[in-house]
């Protein structure tokens, strides 16, 4: 009787046990699914808003080399100005990469470990 009542009580722990791996499992892939949908909509997002800000710099850019190139008489002084402006953009972000990557991390990790 002693021995009916363990085996009964080992079969419904073994059970519970599968039916733990099972949902833990289930809950596993909903999780990194989540995770990866959240870096997915979100680079899509970026690559659309930056090609739309790449668009918006180069009219940008060519219209202040141009105005440069009509105030100083010589096209190509204006659009020497606007390139080193962005060289000087270029280096200083290179310069400081190293502190642009502390928001990209906490910014992945809030999604990776919420």
């Amino acid at each position: 009787m002693v021995f009916e009542e363990l085996k009964e009580d080992l079969m419904e722990a073994e059970a519970d046990m599968r039916s733990y791996i099972k949902h833990s499992d289930e809950y596993l892939r909903l999780k990194i699914f989540k995770v990866i949908m959240l870096h997915v909509t979100g680079l899509s997002k970026f690559v659309l808003i930056g090609a739309s800000f790449t668009f918006a710099l180069l009219f940008l850019s060519l219209a202040a080399c141009l105005a440069l190139s009509e105030a100083l008489n010589n096209y190509f002084i204006g659009f020497i100005i606007v390139g080193l402006f962005y060289i000087l953009i270029g280096t200083l972000l290179y310069a400081f990469r190293e502190k642009l990557n502390a928001p990209i991390l906490k910014k992945s990790s809030k999604y990776y470990f919420e």
